[in-house]
């Protein structure tokens, strides 16, 4: 198993363009960019190369400066871990402001840790940079680069020397530094706010990955994080808490791009797992985010959290709550359920064996012979309707796609099923074929006429 990846921390004072340089760099739109100090709170990180040579890029949020947010503390406390684990760190300075006494006491922080600095002067291209590069070699640190992370200038010399810097610190991993990552299932912890998405994500990794607070709102970005079990490897992505969009409207620009990053995440997932309150129970919004899920063709799960809260219930309340929130998603009967608890680590790795049978279910691809001998025997006891008064007949079936598992059935004369049919169908692909957790997609076409016998 190759060692880690490389890792290059982006640090500085709040609005220097931390989180522009990361998306530049990244080439996506990974942290949310805004003029509001302290906007990233999480440590974000994501794989990054450049010229064949990859490493982890991290963006280490509001960690310095003074900050009103009542979870600085906490997000300073992340940031210094993250600082530990630097093979190489990048100063960002803000050109338009000049030098200032907070980019001096960053320097004297970073020089404790004896790891190498690249000093990146940021906002060059505006007219109000008004001494360039020049005064902020008095930080101490060689060589100096202007850039503007908004446009892209300078970027290319600044990731040449990260490079070269990286190979110099760790010359015996040079062709494990190029290997890129092993495939990966994506995987996108998702629901509404406080119902302990962070806590379960942390709890999977086995680290104090994600901010953990009481405080709705805690997490802002989608923050993902690798995770290697039994030769799998699963990025692991907590999203920000999903909100009725009237709320959102209300609360402002930043939870508006924190929840169009949960929507993004749950767009590249392969598996879905939506977190629910066990003490509340399943809501509208739930079904909301699940449908998101469902409509994607993301596989999904559901896990029930803080579940060592209902001990005292009974025996007979499981079944209870499950059957309210089957009722409640009713769309979502395909989905497994698990009962599980983030604080207490109770059926978590349960929850990691079914992540990796939902995964492969979606990736299924049934033989064509097999799924035409199962047509026959489905057809013959139950023969198809269709909203038509003819009489149908299904003459062969395909499997057209996977992720989701996609079929097509050519009968003589329909070009829809009646929707409690096609139910039926589906549900039968899903037992016979063991599509867990997987939504499938079930098309209907008549067979040409000139393919047809007389």
């Amino acid at each position: 198993m190759p060692t880690r990846a490389p890792q290059v921390v982006l640090v500085g004072r709040p609005n220097v363009g931390k989180s522009t340089l990361f998306n530049r760099i990244v080439g996506k739109r990974r942290a949310i960019v805004a003029p509001v100090a302290g906007t990233t709170r999480d440590v974000i990180q994501q794989p990054a190369a450049w010229q064949g040579v990859a490493f982890t890029l991290t963006d280490t949020g509001g960690m310095f400066g003074a900050s009103e947010d009542p979870l600085h503390e906490l997000v300073r406390q992340h940031g210094q871990r993250a600082l530990q684990t630097a093979d190489l760190l990048v100063l960002i300075v803000d050109g338009r402001e000049g030098l200032l006494p907070g980019d001096q006491a960053i320097t004297q922080s970073l020089r404790s840790l004896n790891r190498p600095v690249l000093v990146a002067v940021n906002k060059m291209d505006d007219h109000r940079a008004r001494t360039g590069a020049t005064e902020f070699h008095e930080l101490g640190f060689e060589p100096v680069f202007p850039i503007s992370a908004e446009h892209g200038t300078g970027i290319a010399e600044l990731l040449d020397e990260i490079v070269k810097r990286l190979k110099q610190e760790r010359p015996e991993e040079g062709d494990e530094a190029r290997a890129l990552e092993p495939t990966e299932f994506g995987i996108a912890i998702v629901g509404r706010p406080n119902v302990g998405k962070s806590s379960l994500v942390n709890r999977l990794l086995r680290e104090e990955r994600m901010l953990v607070s009481d405080m709705p709102g805690t997490t802002r970005d989608a923050i993902d994080a690798v995770l290697r079990w039994h030769r799998r490897a699963f990025r692991i992505v907590d999203t920000a808490g999903m909100r009725r969009p009237g709320r959102v409207a209300r609360s402002g620009k930043v939870e508006a791009v924190s929840v169009l990053g949960a929507r993004r995440a749950i767009e590249q997932a392969d598996v879905v797992v939506l977190v629910i309150d066990a003490v509340e129970g399943a809501t509208d919004q739930d079904a909301s985010i699940a449908g998101e899920a469902d409509r994607a063709g993301r596989g999904i799960l559901v896990a029930v959290n803080k579940w060592d809260l209902m001990k005292e219930q009974g025996p007979e309340f499981s079944a209870t709550f499950d059957d309210k929130l089957r009722f409640q998603l009713k769309f979502l009967d395909y989905a497994p359920v698990l009962h599980l608890s983030a604080r207490t680590g109770e059926r978590t790795p349960k929850l990691l064996e079914l992540i990796d049978k939902v995964a492969h279910a979606r990736r299924t691809r049934v033989k064509t012979p097999e799924l035409n001998r199962f047509v026959e025997e489905i057809t013959a006891r139950n023969p198809p309707v269709s909203p038509g008064s003819k009489h149908v007949r299904v003459l062969y079936a395909t499997q057209t796609g996977v992720a989701p598992p996609t079929f097509v059935f050519f009968t003589n004369v329909a070009t829809k099923f009646h929707f409690s049919y096609e139910r039926f169908l589906i549900n039968q692909l899903r037992e016979r074929f063991n599509f867990v957790g997987s939504p499938i997609r079930l098309q209907v076409r008549r067979r040409a006429s000139s393919s047809r016998r007389a």
